[in-house]
């Protein structure tokens, strides 16, 4: 995972400051391209570990076209709890602590760290508990796994982009078509959280299936590791289900970037050594992408550093 240390690198020597809708303040290059040979090993993040089956829930959680974070939590996976807690916080049906600008204000002082995290307990409770509450405050809008599965066409039905692009695969490999896009701008104001990996294109080459990703908005520290893991293993999926081998994952980047209280977390980060990547082992049981669950997806020989804590921008 050299190529991930030498972005940071280049990021904090050539980056430029900008301000950021969150406020934090960011340290931001524009246009920025790794490759990741898939037939080296999993790309998954060793100078810190990172949270693999996190981005396997996610992953099938988009490919069930789901958008409500309910499954995820009972999945026992938080990472969108924020911006489904925001939309709770801002309601008028909030009567709790003032949430306003709640990721800038625990990330800077500990006392208000642990009221977030009390109302956070109450919000996850009530959507496990009270459906009523998770269709209103769980949905996230129209993203990924809607717009992957469910695009609304002109005439009133639905595009499920990614069983498409599976057949065509299968059936026109040379096609230079094999696309699926998250950015809909008819939808995109309805989102939570508008896509940052918003668009991919598979190639068929040699018998192997490689994927280019070009990602919008890039949260270096926190999200890439993430966005690299869950397109290599999306790779790594529809290969499998066409009968391919693996090629290449290689990730375009728009606005790469690190958030200023992350720098601390990259210089720790920067001063490991990557150590060997992991294999993925997939249940050779299950033939089809859309009958897998968490226990068929598993990493062999994963060895990380520690984990390194920063808070999310939101």
């Amino acid at each position: 995972m050299e190529q991930y240390l030498t972005l940071c690198k280049h990021i904090i020597k050539n980056g430029v400051e900008k301000g950021d809708r969150t406020g934090t303040g960011t340290k931001s290059v524009f246009g920025y391209q790794m490759r990741f040979d898939l037939s080296e090993g999993f790309p998954l993040l060793t100078t810190k570990k990172t949270a693999f089956r996190l981005v396997a829930t996610e992953l099938l959680w988009f490919i069930k076209g789901d958008t409500n974070v309910k499954t995820l939590i009972q999945a026992n996976n938080h990472i969108w709890d924020e911006w489904a807690f925001e939309k709770w916080v801002n309601s008028e049906e909030y009567t709790g602590p003032d949430m306003t600008n709640f990721g800038v204000r625990a990330a800077k002082d500990p006392d208000f760290k642990d009221v977030v995290q009390k109302q956070m307990d109450i919000f996850c409770e009530k959507i496990l508990t009270d459906d009523v509450f998770a269709d209103k405050f769980g949905d996230l809008g129209p993203v990924y796994g809607r717009q992957w599965r469910s695009w609304p066409s002109k005439d009133g039905q639905t595009i499920d982009q990614l069983r498409n692009v599976i057949e065509q695969i299968q059936k026109n490999p040379d096609s230079r078509r094999h696309i699926i896009t998250a950015w809909n701008p008819a939808e995109v104001d309805e989102m939570a959280l508008p896509p940052c990996h918003s668009f991919m294109q598979f190639y068929v080459a040699n018998g192997k299936l490689s994927c280019q990703l070009y990602q919008r908005s890039a949260d270096v520290f926190l999200g890439v590791p993430f966005n690299i893991a869950s397109y290599a293993l999306l790779t790594h999926l529809i290969a499998k289900e066409c009968q391919l081998e693996v090629g290449e994952f290689v990730h375009t980047l728009g606005d790469a970037h690190l958030y200023i209280n992350h720098m601390d977390q990259v210089t720790t980060q920067l001063e490991r050594d990557p150590r060997a990547l992991p294999q993925l082992l997939l249940n050779d049981q299950k033939e089809s992408i859309f009958d897998l669950e968490i226990e068929d997806i598993k990493l062999e020989g994963y060895d990380p550093h520690p984990r390194i804590k920063a808070p999310i921008a939101v």
